[in-house]
Formats: structure tokens, C-alpha cells, sequence
């Protein structure tokens, strides 16, 4: 299939227990001038400790920055990644590197690092960038609460399964209908206010899921980065009233074994972090492939009660075999899912197609499917499976009249400018402010005009 940093991580139970940290310790300023800093002590052991700093630019363009805190207590820095460090005393400076100097409005970056301490570790309570400040509103103004009524998540509420279908919070079947990032490590500058602003008041999108991709230069090359951006992501959705799914974007290897330990570790920080939140679905492992049923439902087994542990009424989307194509890319079938499915509430399976590849086999397997199961189509395209090629209209209107007609979710790949004709918009797209109508790409034009159309969320 195509390939596809606010908050603080939180650290493992196991984490806590081993090095004694009563909480999770964090702090957050914004910005007069438009810029917030998040800092969490992500580990701590005898007479060291290690943090995560994440910037997000909510102001102009920045073309180079530093940021500037003084330590309360003595605290040094010893090793640091992804910026440069001065100290003097207490104050300390950590500068941008030529790779994440530049940040456009609503970026954010992220750097980590080792220190020492001693007695105590009190975490910094107030930032500098730039010289400037951090204690006043942020420019733009952020978004309100959600709101309570009006809205995809002010309307629904909490989400559950009934049956094969995804319902409401009054009960009642719906179906979502939205889109999905690109690769957050590729293109970070096309989840913006304004783009984000477009596709919850423009498009009308229910349901905004975020793609983290697990290794191709994503969450294992640094963690802390990857779920600060999530977090941070998921916060912008939710005042925007849409869904948000955390996709766990597994693609290679496709053995979602191979980073059990990792979506431990990822999952019980969000989950724990995003409980309260209404809006939030999990999706654990986005395309598995080259392994059976039974090891997919093996890791389902290990990951899904660490997320019911810390948010138990969450809805999760479980992959399929063949890369999520409920086996039958691998010629089989979803019989044996029917046969030993996970025997959690309020789980749905994964499907995924993309019109130009995936065609009337497909369908009558979801057709097949869709009584038996319920399915949530987290990933589609218009192309070929490889994202690129011609935009097949026929077979993806084909595709969402049946998805609309059973009442299953989708969202669309991708909202993004990749040079793939798979993405909503234009190359080029997101180093603007411009998200309209007038920069889509044909298959941006396409799936917007099927999401922007009415919903239909009953409510009795």
C-alpha cells in the first residue's frame, strides 16, 4: 500500500515504579508573541534525569530559534539531541539546528536531553524564545472548548459498537466520513491552523485520523517527539468537534509483533493522557501484512488491554490480514476473523482499498463482511494501492456508495501536497496559507465533494 511534534509523553507504569516518580511532571507556557513550549521529565534515576522540550510556533514564520529557561535548582546539562546547549549558572539556552530551524506557523519541533540534579528536580516554570517571553495569549488566538452541540463530537458524544455498527451516543448507527494525514515526519507543515481550520469548516469532515508511522524515520527514531505531536494533534481536532484516530501506522515490517514493546509503551501514554476525551478512536496497527490472523489477534490481545486499562469505553480499529484487507489480498478471507474475533467491546476491523487496485472482489467481501463484523475503513484512496497513477472516480464512487449504503466510516489518503496523485492538494500547497478549493488535486476535489455533503447523525 502507499507509504504514508503539545502534550508530554507519559512514561510506562513499569518506568514509574522502577525509578520512583510519583507523577508524570510537565509544564506548558504560550506566547505573547505567538509561540507555546512544553518540557516533561520523561525519565529520572539517581542524580539524573532526561526531557523532552517540544516549540510550537503559533506566530509568524521562525527562521531560527532558542529557547531559554533557568533551572530552580542546580540542574545541568550534560548530552543533548536536536539543538544546541549554552549554560550559564542556571540559565540555559538551547538553539536550533540547520534541519528544525525553520518553523512555519503552527509547526512545532521537538528536542530531548540528558541532565544531572541533586536533592530535587523541580521542572522549569517559565520559557524565553527568542528572548521573548512565554506567559501571554498565543497569536492566532487558539480555538475555544469544543463545543457542545453542532458538531460531528458535540452531536455523537462518546462512540460506541452496537452490533456491526458504529453508534452514537444515543444508540443510534452513523457513519464518519473524513481523511488522514500523510507521514507526520514528511509533511508536519500541512497540519496547520488553516489547513486544519479547512477541513473541519470547509470540508465538513467528521473524523481527522493522524498517521504515525511507527519506524520509515517516524516514532522510533524518537518517541517523545512523535506523541508530543499526536497529543497535539489530537487537542487541534478536538476543538474543532471531529474525531480523531491515533493510527499506530505500522507498514514495515509488517508484523506487528516486531514493535509490541513500542505500542505498549505509545499506547498507554495516549490513553492515559486522552482518557476523558470523547473524540479519540484508537487504531493500533495500521496495515499488517505477511503474517496469519492469529498473530494479528496475538498483538491485539497484548495492546488492547492497556488501552481499556486508561479508557475503557474507547472504540478501537484492529488491522486485518493482507494489509488491512480482511485477508483478502492474501486469498483469503474474513471467515476467520468471524471464526476467532477479540472479545473486547466496542472493537472494529480495519479495511482498506484503493479504488484503481481494489475492485468487485473486494467489495463483495466487505459486502459479506459488514454483517458479521464492524468495519471501519481507516484508509482509502482513489489510485492504485502504490498512491499514484490515474484518479479512478468510477470505482471510488462505486466503492463510497457501498460504504455509504451499509453505513461504515472512511477516511480518505491523503490530506497532504505529496507529489502523488492520491493527495488532496497541489505539490507545493502547504509551504502557503491557501487550502481552498482552488489548490486541490483532482482526488482532493473528489473526496471533498462526498464528505462535504449533509451528515446524518440521529439523535432519537
Amino acid at each position: 500500500m502507499s507509504l504514508r511534534t503539545w502534550a508530554v509523553a507519559l512514561l510506562s507504569a513499569g518506568l514509574l515504579a522502577t525509578t520512583g516518580i510519583s507523577a508524570i511532571t510537565a509544564t506548558s507556557a504560550q506566547a505573547a508573541a505567538g509561540c507555546k513550549v512544553d518540557y516533561a521529565i520523561t525519565n529520572q534515576w539517581g542524580g539524573g534525569f532526561g526531557a523532552n522540550v517540544t516549540l510550537t510556533n503559533l506566530g509568524d514564520n521562525l527562521n531560527g530559534w532558542t529557547v531559554g529557561w533557568t533551572f530552580a535548582s542546580g540542574q545541568r546539562v550534560s548530552q543533548i539531541w536536536n539543538a544546541t546547549v549554552t549554560q550559564s549558572g542556571d540559565v540555559v539556552a538551547a538553539k536550533s539546528m540547520g534541519h528544525n530551524s525553520s518553523l512555519a506557523t503552527g509547526a512545532t519541533t521537538s528536542f530531548g536531553f540528558n541532565g544531572s540534579w541533586s536533592g530535587s528536580n523541580p521542572i522549569p516554570t517559565s520559557f524565553t524564545v527568542n528572548g521573548v517571553a512565554c506567559t501571554g495569549s498565543s497569536t492566532p488566538t487558539p480555538r475555544p472548548t469544543p463545543p457542545t452541540t453542532g458538531t460531528p463530537v458535540g452531536i455523537n458524544g462518546q462512540l460506541r459498537v452496537c452490533g456491526v455498527n458504529l453508534c452514537n451516543q444515543y444508540g443510534k448507527p452513523i457513519q464518519l466520513r473524513g481523511v488522514s494525514t500523510h507521514g507526520l515526519q514528511w509533511f508536519p507543515s500541512c497540519y496547520n491552523t488553516n489547513s486544519l481550520d479547512t477541513v473541519a469548516d470547509d470540508w465538513k469532515a467528521d473524523v481527522f485520523r493522524i498517521a504515525m508511522y511507527v519506524n520509515e524515520d517516524g516514532y522510533t527514531t524518537n518517541p517523545a517527539g512523535f506523541t508530543a505531536q499526536v497529543n497535539n494533534l489530537v487537542d487541534q481536532v478536538e476543538q474543532r468537534g471531529m474525531y480523531a484516530i491515533i493510527d499506530f501506522h505500522t507498514l514495515t515490517p509488517g508484523d506487528p509483533n516486531v514493535n509490541l514493546e513500542n505500542a505498549k509503551t505509545f499506547f498507554r501514554n495516549v490513553a492515559t493522557r486522552n482518557a476523558a476525551k470523547k473524540n479519540v478512536i484508537y487504531e493500533i496497527a495500521n496495515e499488517p501484512n505477511g503474517v496469519t490472523w492469529e498473530q494479528i489477534r496475538t498483538y491485539a490481545n497484548a495492546v488492547i488491554p492497556i488501552i481499556k486499562a486508561a479508557d475503557p469505553d474507547a472504540i478501537i480499529i484492529v488491522g486485518t490480514r493482507g494489509w488491512s484487507s480482511l485477508g483478502v489480498s492474501n486469498g483469503s478471507t474474513s471467515a476467520e476473523i468471524v471464526t476467532s474475533p477479540l472479545n473486547y467491546a466496542n472493537i472494529m476491523y480495519a479495511f482498506h482499498f484503493y479504488a484503481a487496485s481494489h475492485r468487485d472482489n473486494y467489495r463483495a467481501e466487505v459486502r459479506n463482511a459488514a454483517t458479521k463484523l464492524p468495519l471501519f475503513v481507516s484508509e482509502w484512496g482513489t489510485t492504485s494501492a502504490t498512491g499514484g497513477g490515474s484518479v479512478d472516480i468510477a470505482s471510488s464512487t462505486t466503492w463510497l456508495d457501498l460504504l455509504d449504503s451499509l453505513k461504515i466510516s472512511h477516511v480518505n489518503w491523503t490530506y497532504s501536497d505529496a507529489n502523488e496523485s492520491s493527495a488532496a492538494f497541489k505539490p507545493g500547497t502547504c509551504a502557503g496559507t491557501n487550502y481552498g478549493t482552488t489548490q486541490l488535486s483532482q482526488s482532493g476535489a473528489f473526496v471533498r465533494s462526498r464528505i462535504v455533503t449533509p451528515d446524518n447523525f440521529p439523535t432519537s
